[in-house]
């Protein structure tokens, strides 16, 4: 049994203005929320590099994206991970995509994804696995949270063809 209990300072909802955010990404440099504008972005935070559920939805992101940027989208992922963690990681898996580093955990929270967990008695903070679908002006356009890594990128691609208008 898996409880939740929030940390962010208030739920971020469909129609509001994306936080903005500087992370370093796995591609070198940083980048911002700027660096997207014109473009849909696919925003998804993830527990950990290396792990069960984080392979399968970072290989489904990997396998969706030539059609997300046919779409005039882009994906990114976010974890804790250190950028050294998240080259590796992108090398075994062939990802296609940046993936930003948020150590301090500033991005994570802003995004409400930072959360007190408790499983089998043991409470733990940590991200909960969740996607923000953002339009060209920085508008969420969708949030799914505790995402279900099974079927999830085809969720987040039907989104995105509908924002799009078709």
């Amino acid at each position: 049994m898996l409880k939740e209990k929030t940390m962010a300072k208030s739920e971020l909802k469909e129609g509001s203005k994306a936080p903005d955010f500087r992370a370093e990404s796995s591609g070198g440099g940083f980048l911002s929320l700027s660096d997207f504008e014109g473009k849909h972005l696919v925003l998804y935070f993830y527990p950990k590099d290396n792990t069960p559920g984080c392979n399968k939805e970072a290989c489904a992101f990997r396998d969706a994206n030539a059609e997300m940027k046919k779409l005039g989208a882009a994906v990114v992922g976010v974890s804790k991970d250190s950028l050294a963690s998240h080259g590796k990681f992108k090398e075994k898996f062939s990802l296609n995509f940046p993936l930003l580093s948020d150590p301090d955990t500033k991005m994570i929270g802003d995004y409400g994804v930072w959360k007190e967990k408790t499983m089998f008695g043991k409470t733990a903070l940590g991200v909960v696995r969740s996607t923000f679908l953002i339009d060209p002006e920085g508008v969420i356009v969708k949030i799914w949270r505790r995402v279900k890594v099974d079927g999830h990128s085809e969720q987040v691609l039907a989104a995105l063809k509908e924002a799009k208008g078709g």
